[in-house]
């Protein structure tokens, strides 16, 4: 149970800091700590992440960080997104789901680093 509340202690501080903890830190620690499958590891993390980002939108929001134009064109966008990615878990094996998860980090980090 502690290892559990820590790993999403983890992720919510790196989300509200960072705005990435979710996915980036979960899908890993429910992997190789918690020892769950790729596909149960991803819808988890999704429902984890969801009180994080509401939380952190709120306080956001009372920092006038929010550009919330931007905010709900993205967010329509994202939800279209969501239901073809939901749909492509189904279908994709595990093997290749950690592959392009792995491609998608490095890409991310290489683009940190050069920019």
């Amino acid at each position: 149970m502690l290892k559990k509340i820590l790993v999403g202690f983890l992720a919510g501080l790196i989300s509200g800091f960072f705005t990435a903890g979710g996915g980036l830190i979960l899908v890993p620690a429910f992997v190789y700590i918690l020892k769950m499958d790729e596909k149960t590891s991803r819808a988890t993390s999704i429902l984890c992440i969801l009180p994080m980002v509401i939380v952190t939108a709120i306080f956001y929001n009372n920092s006038h960080f929010i550009n919330w134009d931007i905010a709900l064109k993205c967010a329509l966008g994202g939800v279209i997104g969501a239901i073809l990615g939901t749909k492509l878990l189904k279908k994709i094996p595990d093997k290749y789901l950690k592959i392009t998860f792995i491609i998608f980090l490095l890409y991310a980090g290489v683009n940190l680093i050069i920019k």
